[in-house]
């Protein structure tokens, strides 16, 4: 089990738009393994919503959330 705050991989959304953020959050998540923690950082105000709305659908769970300054980082955790 990873330790919490040390994400297996991390993947910079900084910048960029919908649908980026989530495809890119997928293809990481996809390569880690079940119950390896993923930390993704974003600035468009689109991704809070679309990130939970994916992580909850595919069934992976959000350890963390943060927002500071506009930057939003999620640790999410690969559940299957």
């Amino acid at each position: 089990m990873e330790e919490e705050g040390k994400p297996a991989a991390v993947v910079d959304c900084i910048g960029l738009y919908c649908p980026m953020p989530i495809a890119m959050t997928k293809e990481a998540i996809d390569a880690l393994d079940v119950g390896e923690v993923l930390q993704v950082e974003a600035d468009d105000p689109a991704a809070e919503e679309d990130i939970r709305r994916w992580a909850n659908r595919m069934g992976h769970e959000i350890v963390k959330f943060e927002k500071d300054d506009g930057v939003m980082r999620f640790s999410i955790r690969k559940m299957k």
